[in-house]
């Protein structure tokens, strides 16, 4: 197998809303969009995000329903705390402030309309003793 590209799709309420979030605050940019259906990309990400209406007939019925909670968007950035106050300056309320964890990991986490979580994250392992 040959993967060529990659990308996480979320069932969303309002996909205009979540794309916009995306658009405007984090720098992707809608490369197909229909309704009910966005799918955003960054050069730099590595992966799209789309964004499917919930409901949608094309879904398996098993899935129509399902909305994009219990997981976290994450993207690792090289400023952290220049894009907290990036954020914070352009309004978007943090969620979950700045916090380090003992396995080098350090994230804040901020809500889309529709509350997909997205992190930003930076790693700072730490050196073998």
């Amino acid at each position: 197998m040959k993967i060529t590209s990659s990308a996480v799709s979320l069932n969303v309420e309002d996909v205009a809303a979540s794309s916009a979030f995306l658009v405007e605050h984090f720098g992707f940019t809608e490369e197909m969009a229909a309704d009910g259906f966005a799918s955003l990309t960054r050069e730099d990400a590595g992966m799209n995000v789309v964004f499917l209406r919930r409901g949608l007939s094309s879904l398996p019925a098993d899935q129509r329903d399902d909305h994009a909670s219990g997981l976290i968007l994450a993207f690792v950035v090289d400023d952290l705390e220049g894009e907290l106050a990036r954020l914070q300056k352009e309004g978007v309320a943090i969620t979950m402030p700045l916090t380090d964890e003992e396995w080098g990991e350090r994230a804040f986490q901020v809500r889309d309309p529709n509350g997909v979580i997205v992190q930003l994250v930076d790693w700072n392992a730490p050196t073998a003793q």
